[in-house]
């Protein structure tokens, strides 16, 4: 029996490249969850069996990770599709509608943004969480949130963005410390700038500052470059780290002068 991984927001972008990469390694079995785009979802599930050559079973399921009675749902329709879980990764978020002025912007997209990218993460993983204590296993447990850039990049059009990404980050130090003592590493990857559909109505901006040498390697991320780092952590390459953030952002983070 294969270990197993959820991965929210797995329909499109950097959810599908990792739920693609992992199947790819043919290792995990996968369940990919989706918000409201059935037809993406079922797209990437036929990607993942072609990729995992029969190695691997893929499974969808519909559901609002900011609603705790979706986020039960969704746990529940792993247990009966697989039994287990070993493998969490946060990965579902959205961007503001409308990208406003720190100084203008309204509640409603803040408490949308919150609840979506930070809530819903928060308490997912803390009923995955209890769920794993409860079934031990020989196989490498873990959880992955993947945040972003903006964790530490001042955005001042879209204040609550950056904050929920802050907070998920400080979430994975907080869950790392907190699931230690029972075999369960808990890992912060951290995208720069990745072409998915959210980036799509920024391209030309990113375009013009690739050019002028935003990043060491010069170049848009990838989904799969997203997956390849989950896919090392589900392959239980760092058994003696926990807490740890893994930059996947072209060497932004290195503020080269």
């Amino acid at each position: 029996m294969n270990p197993v991984a959820l991965i929210t927001g797995a329909s499109r972008g950097i959810g599908r490249g990792i739920a693609v990469t992992l199947a790819k390694a043919g290792t995990h079995d996968i369940m990919i969850n989706y918000a409201g785009n059935e037809a993406a979802a079922i797209e990437c599930q036929a990607l993942c069996t072609e990729a995992g050559a029969g190695k691997i079973c893929a499974e969808i399921c519909q559901a609002d990770i900011s609603l705790s009675v979706d986020r039960a749902h969704l746990l529940d329709r792993v247990r009966s599709a697989f039994g287990r879980l070993d493998l969490l990764v946060n990965n579902a978020g959205v961007a503001p509608n409308i990208r406003a002025d720190l100084l203008d912007a309204g509640e409603e997209s803040f408490d949308r943004l919150i609840s979506i990218n930070l809530k819903g993460p928060y308490f997912l993983t803390q009923a995955a969480a209890k769920w794993m204590i409860e079934s031990p296993s020989d196989a490498t447990r873990a959880v992955v949130n993947v945040t972003s850039i903006s964790a530490y990049t001042a955005s001042v059009n879209r204040g609550d963005y950056c904050i929920a990404k802050a907070g998920l980050a400080m979430m994975t130090k907080l869950f790392a410390a907190r699931l230690a003592e029972f075999g369960i590493g808990v890992f912060e990857i951290r995208p720069g700038v990745i072409e998915t559909d959210m980036t799509g109505p920024v391209k030309e901006k990113y375009d013009k500052l690739f050019a002028d040498g935003l990043t060491p390697i010069n170049r848009w991320g990838r989904p799969d470059d997203i997956g390849r780092a989950v896919a090392a952590v589900a392959s239980g390459a760092f058994p003696y780290s926990t807490g740890e953030v893994i930059n996947v952002d072209g060497g932004f983070h290195l503020r080269v002068l």
